[in-house]
């Protein structure tokens, strides 16, 4: 099998715990390139905090692409076009906003270049470092969002926000998509939008198959592109029950098991039996 597309998250998977590349993974990703390999950017983090990694990959010279927000946009890296927008209504993140009290967990969304919430807290705290994004304090959430957001994190301790998660997606079933993308963010998007189906539009417009694409990621945000490529691996960091789903468990991203996958699988031409 010769792949065409490699579709990477990003923190805890292509990035190290220091939020870099290491050396070995930028070159395996650059040679891979060179061959004409499509590196694609799939994260839940906000377009404009994945246009350093996306700069330092080259992938504007290269013609590739960014999923950002869980796949609820698509950004060609070469012109800055958006290839596909999905938002919620202000009216879904009141409703949101309601919920995250009745449940007593935090809630944050994306207002401009900003991080909203109503207070302060530790889980909105690593959002921002993880982005770089500045955090936005407000007096009234639902007053400050009079406008569609792409997505909505609730946060919590990962005990709680797990029974949380469960109880959520029984409720706005057939509403909204609702998953976990690290064990303290609570990720809501449109229904329907994930990095999977967002993946499947992105290859449809360019005459690439599923079975050609690799996807690699280390959370439940992630299990949909994994589930969906031709060859879905899990981070050696990931939990057991993504392990399981994937075709492949590469190594940890302490120990670049992207660049393992990308020398094996592209560069060397191995094939998964």
């Amino acid at each position: 099998m010769t792949y065409k597309m490699i579709v990477l998250d990003l923190d805890d998977t292509l990035l190290q715990d220091d939020h870099t590349i290491s050396p070995r993974t930028k070159q395996a990703l650059m040679d891979a390139q060179e061959a004409g390999v499509k590196v694609v950017l799939a994260s839940g983090r906000p377009t404009s905090a994945m246009l350093d990694i996306a700069e330092e990959l080259r992938l504007k010279d290269y013609g590739s692409f960014i999923l950002s927000f869980n796949g609820a946009k698509i950004t060609n890296c070469q012109t800055g076009e958006e290839l596909f927008s999905s938002t919620l209504s202000p009216e879904m993140v009141h409703q949101l906003y309601d919920v995250s009290r009745s449940e007593d967990v935090w809630i944050h969304t994306y207002v401009g270049d900003y991080i909203v919430t109503e207070a302060g807290n530790q889980y909105t705290d690593v959002e921002a470092a993880i982005t770089g994004l500045d955090v936005f304090e407000v007096d009234s959430f639902v007053e400050s969002v009079n406008e569609p957001v792409v997505k909505v994190l609730m946060l919590e301790e990962p005990e709680k926000l797990a029974v949380v998660e469960k109880k959520l997606q029984e409720q706005f079933a057939g509403e909204l998509s609702v998953m976990r993308s690290k064990p303290f963010f609570l990720e809501f998007t449109e229904e329907g939008v994930t990095k999977g189906t967002s993946l499947n539009q992105l290859i449809g417009q360019l005459g690439i198959t599923r079975e050609e694409v690799i996807a690699i990621g280390d959370s439940y945000n992630d299990l949909a592109m994994i589930e969906f490529a031709g060859l879905g691996v899990a981070m050696g960091n990931a939990p057991d029950d993504i392990k399981e789903k994937a075709d492949y468990v590469t190594d940890t991203n302490m120990k670049d098991g992207v660049a393992k996958v990308v020398e094996k699988f592209v560069l060397n031409g191995a094939v998964l039996v």
